[in-house]
């Protein structure tokens, strides 16, 4: 989302935002109660949004722990030129990786990766290994899992 598109976000496009945040499956009517308008302005509202790219999906949030993938790590590639993760098309299909970053500094991108054993992320490990060199970060815990984009406190 620009800079542009958040300033111009008013007070109903962010309880909005909040209320889809907290339960996508709102229905319209639902959420004009929740916001104070009525169902055919909220269901605009939320089209504009999506058009303009600040709704990007609607989508389940899983515990891969629960899902059968209990090692968690953040996987910081350095990787460079022709073989580079982020240019290899299907690279980054791999089912393990979660998310990806491209970063600044030293390494190229930062993989969230979910597995079911140590083994399977030394396979994981090794796979990566052919794009670059990788160094990985076990996740112990989040103590922050997942947090609602909010609009920033003004002092």
């Amino acid at each position: 989302m620009t800079s542009q598109a958040a300033t111009a976000l008013d007070g109903v496009d962010q309880r909005i935002l909040s209320e889809l945040q907290r339960d996508g499956r709102l229905s319209f009517n639902e959420l004009s109660r929740r916001v104070n308008l009525s169902a055919p302005a909220v269901a605009e509202r939320v089209r504009r949004l999506t058009d303009r790219g600040v709704i990007t999906g609607y989508h389940a949030h899983v515990d891969p722990a629960a899902a059968g993938l209990p090692v968690t790590a953040l996987v910081r590639m350095q990787c460079f030129g022709a073989h580079c993760l982020l240019r290899e098309p299907g690279s980054l299909e791999l089912p393990e990786i979660l998310q990806a970053h491209r970063v600044t500094g030293d390494d190229c991108c930062v993989l969230l990766i979910a597995v079911r054993s140590m083994e399977h992320f030394e396979e994981v490990i090794d796979s990566l290994a052919a794009h670059g060199r990788p160094s990985s970060t076990m996740i112990l815990s989040s103590p922050v899992p997942w947090r609602p984009v909010t609009s920033p406190r003004t002092p």
